[in-house]
């Protein structure tokens, strides 16, 4: 029995604190999810993804992401990347689509999800990461901050590391629509109100700053919206004229009132249900 009450007090914040977790099996998959609360690396057996010579239009994003996780795979240096741009254009697809690629000749190499809302808990899970012989895609999908969020700061841990610095095994890939990562009518605000305006968004619009590429994603055009329809179709075997597709696909483009890879999936997912054939990824 503890009679002296800081010794009382020391045992029930032991019973409190966490117990350390313990190292991840990074051999049990090639994909990770990171959750909190408890904090633990959840493996994902299979990515839901599709094959990198499926997407169209994204070329140079592609050769530029591509060269650039090669190296990161290879042990070189490599830029943490910040994919922006147009809604449904293969930004979240194209990440998924390289980890797979390079993965298949540089067996080390890992991706780990972290949602927005647990980037508070980054410093814990890069903890996890720094001392693992494997490599580590972090990949943080839809970033973007707004009023009165702080959450940024937590993400300059892993674009500036602090006085450990970025673990050398860990490179970041976020996607965002905005390219500074914030509402455009915030960083107007905030210059319009402040004593000084550039000091007021010159912190959280240098966030964007930290990343070594920037990828741009832009709004597809006819052509290439048909071209990823046609891909698909060769890929997975749907039989269907070129008149045809191109006739139902303009059609479900207007309905849908706007054209982008996410829309020309969802026609393809529609038109593979209607000619029998499965398909997966996505």
């Amino acid at each position: 029995m503890i009679n002296d009450p800081m010794d009382r007090i020391a045992a029930a914040l032991e019973r409190m604190s966490p117990a350390p977790l313990a190292a991840p099996d990074f051999d049990a998959a090639t994909a990770f999810v990171w959750h909190t609360d408890p904090d633990r690396l959840v493996p994902v057996p299979q990515v839901a993804r599709i094959d990198l010579p499926l997407l169209v239009g994204v070329d140079r994003a592609r050769d530029t992401l591509l060269s650039n996780t090669r190296q990161f795979a290879a042990g070189l240096p490599a830029n943490n990347a910040l994919l922006w741009g147009a809604r449904g254009m293969g930004k979240s697809s194209l990440v998924k689509a390289i980890h797979a690629d390079v993965q298949a000749s540089h067996e080390a190499l890992r991706i780990v999800e972290l949602q927005r809302e647990d980037l508070p808990s980054v410093g814990r899970l890069l903890s996890l990461l720094r001392g693992a012989s494997q490599r580590f895609i972090l990949f943080c999908d839809d970033l973007s901050f707004g009023h009165d969020d702080a959450h940024y700061k937590s993400l300059k841990a892993v674009l500036d590391g602090g006085i450990e610095g970025r673990p050398e095994n860990v490179v970041l890939y976020a996607t965002s629509n905005r390219r500074h990562l914030m509402p455009r009518d915030m960083i107007e605000n905030e210059r319009g109100s402040a004593i000084n305006p550039s000091e007021a968004v010159e912190e959280k619009v240098s966030l964007s700053d930290r990343f070594g590429l920037w990828l741009g994603f832009h709004p597809c055009d006819q052509d290439q919206y048909l071209a990823m329809i046609r891909g698909y179709c060769d890929a997975f075997g749907v039989e269907i004229d070129d008149d045809t597709l191109r006739a139902e696909a303009v059609e479900w483009q207007a309905t849908r009132g706007a054209r982008s890879g996410r829309v020309a999936w969802q026609y393809f997912v529609d038109l593979a249900g209607r000619k029998g054939v499965p398909v997966s990824g996505g």
